[in-house]
């Protein structure tokens, strides 16, 4: 169904053209859309919708229906008479009808690729239903899912929509949170593409005005049964670029490396190992100068010399600060197998202290 607002936009830019007034009514006369108020022609409009006539001249109206597969959807009423108003009448009455086929074929492939999103369709049906709306099958897609502070704003969707490059891209919207991108890529398309891709929408959302813009995607596929594994994909680095990625506001699938594999971890399997590996203390629960020595150890691949000289320390003043590390919890982070078991149990309490925020 097309929106009042269409229909109001629509006859406000045919009269421009045409220089008569219109109004639209439903078939119980009430008035949906107009450029000037013909409540007066409620009654006839209501007459109209019953008689067998397609169009009528009423007091100085010209009375058209508009159907929708047969279907009488609209009455439309035209200022003034004679053949003029007529041609201009039958003129309107065939563009309303041409949107509402079209609106009524972009909400069936909407309608198709939520159901394909979300795991909903057989994969027969998925081929019959695609081939019925002409949605190629076999070309390279990725999912992108857009998630702002003000994704309830139905504003969102129309936004990404007006500014996608190209038509053949699916916007949609499966819940009230986030807006969906299903991107059709060309074959010389490469991760940068879609990374700039990515980059271009959260840009054209900042630029509105729009806050904490964040965009994930998954990897690309190249048959249409596959795109809800990339939504899946772009899904879960989504949530996990919350946990280990939050400076980020652009995420991909591939890029999640271990923090994937943490997050489908259940929380008492996390809080066994982190008890088994520090006892009774929380690795995160070290001094601000021990954190900043620790993570900056890690961010030089553990290279003693590049850490002290970044944290303009003493080398032997960073062997000091890792010894007593290793006394404190039996991990040397010089070694890389007990460096591995500190920074993925770094990450698991940072995956906990998460997921209890959202369970509160």
């Amino acid at each position: 169904m097309i929106s009042n607002q269409i229909l109001q936009n629509t006859i406000e830019g045919l009269k421009t053209i045409a220089r008569v007034e219109l109004c639209i009514m439903d078939t119980d006369g009430k008035e949906i859309a107009s450029t000037v108020s013909m409540s007066e022609c409620e009654k006839a409009a209501m007459n109209f919708a019953q008689s067998p006539a397609d169009s009528q001249e009423i007091q100085g109206f010209q009375y058209f229906k508009i159907y929708d597969e047969q279907q009488l959807e609209y009455i439309l009423i035209v200022g003034g008479s004679g053949e003029d108003v007529y041609m201009v009448g039958k003129m309107v009455t065939f563009q309303i009808q041409s949107l509402l086929v079209a609106y009524k074929e972009r909400f069936d492939k909407d309608n198709f690729i939520k159901n394909l999103l979300l795991d909903n369709l057989l994969l027969v049906d998925i081929y019959s239903r695609a081939k019925k709306l002409h949605i190629q099958t076999d070309v390279k897609r990725v999912v992108m899912i857009v998630e702002t502070d003000n994704s309830k704003d139905n504003n969102v969707l129309e936004l990404i929509r007006s500014g996608s490059s190209s038509s053949k891209d699916f916007i949609t919207a499966v819940d009230e949170n986030n807006v969906i991108v299903v991107r059709d890529l060309s074959e010389g398309d490469s991760s940068k593409e879609i990374e700039k891709a990515a980059r271009g929408m959260g840009t054209l959302l900042a630029k509105e005005g729009l806050k904490n813009v964040r965009v994930s995607y998954g990897t690309v596929v190249k048959e249409i049964k596959e795109v809800s594994r990339s939504y899946k994909e772009a899904k879960m680095a989504l949530d996990v670029g919350k946990i280990f990625f939050d400076e980020r506001d652009i995420i991909a699938y591939s890029e999640l490396g271990i923090g994937r594999l943490i997050y489908q971890l259940p929380i008492p399997l996390c809080k066994m190992f982190i008890k088994e590996i520090f006892g009774g203390k929380s690795p995160d629960e070290f001094d601000e100068e021990t954190l900043t020595t620790i993570n900056k150890f890690f961010e030089n691949s553990l290279n003693v010399s590049e850490t002290s000289r970044q944290l303009f320390i003493h080398r032997n003043t960073l062997v000091y600060r890792l010894d007593k590390l290793q006394k404190t919890t039996g991990l040397d982070l010089r070694v890389f197998e007990d460096a591995i078991t500190f920074k993925i149990a770094l990450m698991v309490v940072k995956y906990m202290k998460y997921m209890e925020t959202i369970d509160y």
